[in-house]
This record gives structure tokens, C-alpha cells and sequence, in this order.
């Protein structure tokens, strides 16, 4: 697929969480239109295969780490001289109810969810300010809504919408415009491993099953696939989004209009 991409040729664009799913599609957009890809994340296989399809920098960090996000911005910086759009994608973790998760997993999912975008955005800013630069914050549906058994997974995602504003607030005055995203069901990698367990449990015969299932409700009736979400990435990270600063862009299908009082009328087909 080719993209006109005048707006974003040329820019450097950083991607956490850059080796599958989301993140893989957000750095094979910039690529694809022109832009300096760095894919920064905690595995070297997935990652290095991420970039190589791109033609990418790797960079393997723990970005939830200050030595690990310093060092992947001073690499950007000194490969490209400067740093246009950071996209904070990486998350998971936090997939029970508050009375199953004990102190090791909560921090995981906060580390996972929350540390990494604070920590990396923190020790972007400079470069960012410099810039007049773009911060994406990958959240979630789960960052306005609380699904079942999710408890980590939700307060963190949450709280990356507070991190969106608090960033637009204050950084604004320099240039600086931070968006966030709020994806549905997506298919990825980790959106394929809970359908294909949900599919196991429910007695469905495949993952296709399963997903038509999931969004059997939503208006669109199907998940989104990662170019889609690539896309709404790449227009906020993008001159063409000028004036939008704070915003908080949901992308789920319309699940999130949906009254869910009235679904029980409509599945008695009244």
C-alpha cells in the first residue's frame, strides 16, 4: 500500500512495544510514508525482525527503567540528530480481579502499562520541546471502561489517560501535543492467545468463532486489524492534527456508544 506522505517523510518517530501487533503496524505506516523508525522493546527476536521488514533502528530496553529510556533516546538521537513522534505502545500484564492480583503482579501490570509510557516520555521531552513534537499514548477501551478480571490492565490504562492530559497541559506552551488512543478488540498477537483460550473454554471450533462472538455487539461487528489503528496513530503524530492537543481518540468499532441496558432487547429481536 503507498501513502502520499509528505507529512511525515523525513521525521524520526520512536514506537515502544515496536515488534508485533500495534506497534509493528505503526512503525511499517511511518516507514511506508518516509519516516526514521526506531522500534524500541524487551525482545531481541520479535524486534529485530520488526525492523529489518522496515528498515528500522532496534533498540532492545526496558523503557520502564531510566538507564533503559535514556539509552533509547540517546541512540535516536545520535543515529537521526533528533526525535519528532514517540509512540508509547507498550502494555499487557494485569489480567485478574483485585482480589487475585498480589503485590508482584499489580507492579508488573503498572510497570508494564503506565512505567513505561511516564519513564519514556519523561526522558523524551527534550528532545521533543526541541522539536515541537508529538507524543501518541497507545491506552485502551479498557482505559475508560472496566472489563472482567482485568483489574491492572484497567487502572493502568486508565491512568495513561491522566498521563495524556497532565503531558498536553503542561507541554503545550512548547509545542509539544499529546493524543492518546483508545483501541477496541484488536487482532494481534495477544488479542489471538484470549481467543483462542476463550475458544477453548466456550467449546467454539475456532478463533474466528470466538472474536465473532466478542464483537457481536459492537456496531462494526468485527475487531479492528492493526493497520487501522496504525492509521489513527499516523495522523496524530502527523502535521495534519495541528490543533489537536489532549484529545482522546476512541477507535473501537463503536462498541463505546453501545447502552448496554438495551442489548438484551435486541437480542430478544425486539
Amino acid at each position: 500500500m503507498k501513502y502520499a506522505g509528505a507529512a511525515v517523510a523525513g521525521r524520526v518517530v520512536m514506537i515502544s512495544g515496536g515488534g508485533t501487533g500495534i506497534g509493528a503496524a505503526i512503525a511499517e505506516r511511518y516507514a511506508a510514508e518516509g519516516a526514521h523508525v526506531v522500534v524500541v522493546g524487551r525482545r531481541k527476536s520479535v524486534l529485530d525482525e520488526a525492523a529489518r521488514r522496515v528498515g528500522a533502528l532496534a533498540i532492545v530496553a526496558d523503557v520502564a527503567n531510566v538507564a533503559g529510556a535514556r539509552d533509547a533516546v540517546a541512540s535516536a538521537l545520535a543515529r537521526f540528530g533528533r526525535l519528532d513522534v514517540l509512540v508509547n505502545n507498550a502494555g499487557g500484564h494485569g489480567f485478574a480481579a483485585v482480589g487475585d492480583t498480589d503485590d508482584r503482579a499489580w507492579a508488573c501490570a503498572l510497570h508494564a502499562n503506565l512505567n513505561t509510557a511516564f519513564v519514556l516520555s519523561r526522558e523524551a521531552l527534550p528532545a521533543l520541546v526541541e522539536s515541537k513534537g508529538q507524543i501518541v499514548v497507545i491506552s485502551s477501551l479498557a482505559g475508560l471502561f472496566a472489563g472482567s478480571s482485568v483489574a491492572g490492565y484497567t487502572v493502568g490504562k486508565h491512568a495513561l489517560i491522566g498521563l495524556t492530559r497532565s503531558l498536553a497541559r503542561d507541554y503545550g506552551k512548547y509545542g509539544v501535543r499529546v493524543n492518546a488512543v483508545c483501541p477496541g478488540w484488536v487482532q494481534t498477537p495477544m488479542a489471538d492467545a484470549e481467543m483462542d483460550e476463550f475458544a477453548a473454554n466456550a467449546g467454539f471450533p475456532s478463533r474466528e468463532d470466538a472474536y465473532a462472538t466478542v464483537t457481536s455487539d459492537i456496531p462494526l461487528r468485527r475487531a479492528a486489524v492493526p493497520s487501522e489503528i496504525a492509521s489513527v496513530v499516523r495522523f496524530l503524530g502527523s502535521g495534519e492534527s495541528s490543533y489537536v492537543n489532549g484529545a482522546v481518540l476512541v477507535a473501537d468499532g463503536g462498541a463505546h456508544v453501545v447502552d448496554v441496558p438495551t442489548l438484551a432487547f435486541e437480542h430478544a429481536g425486539m
